[in-house]
């Protein structure tokens, strides 16, 4: 194949299936993979249709350890190799720590934490020799700010994330792979309908601060293709990033939680 290949990991829908729209549009060709194969089917037949390009679907629950690696050896079986990696997998455990089982975090951590650590220990090699890469961690603006009371790992994995990310960016400097961490704020898509805080969430967040997935992936592909280690996209997002890193640490605890809580869908 000459048309180099985009693995979008969370594919079906929001975030992810704007990337892979995305990359499908710069004449990648796509490899998608998420645990509803019918929604991957239709966004495959979409996109092959409008670009004329191949789209791979694999229909994978990244909560089981085994799934990173049947992904890849799925592509190898098609003759195909990553050339760009997206991990966008993610979802949300409302609630305090102790609301959930250990199996319910467990399983959050695989596939927020090691699924995509693991996905691209297993690409970059590929991506080093043949001299080209890229790959966008989805992080959260949540990563950026200081914990709140409630979802309590979420932001915890997406700090990981965005320093995860850096770590690569400057390890792979010069090399010509490309690594960025793309860390939104709130986003219309699917998350907050999937972990029942749609309505908590809408009452709570005003307009301003919302961006739709589309602009939200756009601005992730400018900045792994320029190489910026991390992305924010959204001037409200960027301004409370950046008003984080001024305030002492405790009047930022305090503010989380005072106003955490309004948007864990606990008030």
């Amino acid at each position: 194949m000459d048309r180099r290949l985009a693995l979008v990991t969370g594919a079906s829908a929001g975030i992810g299936a704007a990337f892979a729209r995305i990359y499908a549009s710069h004449g990648y060709d796509v490899a998608l993979t998420a645990r509803r194969s019918e929604r991957l089917e239709k966004l495959a037949e979409e996109i092959s249709l409008r670009h004329g390009v191949e789209a791979l679907t694999f229909a994978a629950d990244l909560a089981e350890p085994r799934s990173p690696a049947a992904i890849l050896e799925h592509l190898t079986a098609h003759g195909r190799v990553v050339d760009a990696l997206v991990n966008n997998a993610g979802y949300g455990v409302p609630g305090g720590f102790l609301e959930s089982p250990w199996e319910t975090h467990a399983a959050f951590l695989q596939v927020m934490l090691t699924a995509p650590t693991e996905l691209a220990h297993r690409v970059l090699p590929g991506m080093a020799a043949r001299k080209f890469g890229r790959i966008v961690n989805v992080a959260s603006l949540a990563g950026l700010i200081p914990g709140s009371p409630g979802a309590t790992l979420y932001g915890a994995t997406k700090s990981y994330m965005v320093k995860f990310s850096q770590s690569l960016h400057l390890e792979n400097l010069g090399t010509g792979v490309h690594v960025s961490a793309l860390a939104p704020g709130f986003t219309y898509s699917e998350f907050h309908d999937a972990n029942d805080t749609r309505e908590q969430i809408s009452r709570s967040a005003p307009k301003w601060l919302w961006m739709g997935a589309d602009q939200v992936a756009a601005a992730g592909y400018e900045a792994v293709e320029a190489n910026r280690p991390i992305c924010v996209p959204g001037a409200p997002n960027k301004a409370i990033a950046a008003a984080v890193k001024l305030i002492p640490d405790a009047w930022a605890l305090a503010l989380m939680a005072s106003q955490g809580p309004r948007f864990r869908g606990k008030v």
